[in-house]
């Protein structure tokens, strides 16, 4: 079984990684580890951690891809978060892959980041990983990429979680979602 938590940056999905791998035993693998392992260890990287977004995800996801099929042919499990997970790629995989994958995205609503930028947001962005504040960080980004990821959801049939309210309570609904796919999965195995 493969988790597969995307979504923009500062939604929690480290923070879940963590949880999950706590709750369920497996351990979590994040994107931006493999990221910064690739542009510190390799002399034949060709991306920067300054590169765009869309840039480093379509230089990552192969990688990923690759680690996702691997885990599943050796029945290994894994959590996999972070942003460059593309919604549009999902459902590349064949189906004796898919359904061994529960993929899940996190965004915020408009009115959500709006109300919570500053203090549930950005205050929030260090809980697991040491988080620096880059100019792409600002309210009016944030809410274009939420939209972004969320449309990309909804066109690749992916599922999406938006945060509206209350995130702790909404999150407890995602984990409630994530321990049903759990246990379906479990009847596959």
């Amino acid at each position: 079984m493969v988790i597969l938590i995307g979504g923009v940056s500062c939604t929690g999905k480290t923070v879940m990684a963590q949880k999950l791998l706590e709750k369920y035993k497996i351990p979590y693998l994040s994107i931006d580890h493999i990221k910064m392992g690739l542009i510190r260890g390799s002399k034949y990287c060709d991306f920067s951690a300054t590169d765009g977004d869309d840039e480093l995800t379509y230089k990552l996801w192969p990688i990923v891809k690759g680690i996702i099929m691997t885990n599943i042919e050796n029945g290994q499990h894994i959590i996999i978060e972070g942003c460059y997970l593309p919604p549009e790629f999902i459902s590349d995989f064949e189906p004796n892959y898919l359904k061994h994958i529960i993929a899940l995205y996190i965004g915020f609503s408009k009115e959500y980041i709006e109300k919570n930028f500053d203090f549930g947001i950005i205050e929030h962005r260090s809980e697991i990983e040491q988080k620096g504040y880059d100019d792409y960080m600002n309210k009016n980004n944030f809410i274009k990429l939420h939209s972004q990821v969320k449309e990309l959801c909804k066109k690749n049939n992916t599922k999406f979680f938006e945060i509206n309210d209350d995130y702790v309570s909404e999150m407890n609904e995602v984990y409630k979602w994530i321990d049903e796919q759990v246990e379906v999965n479990k009847q596959l195995e």
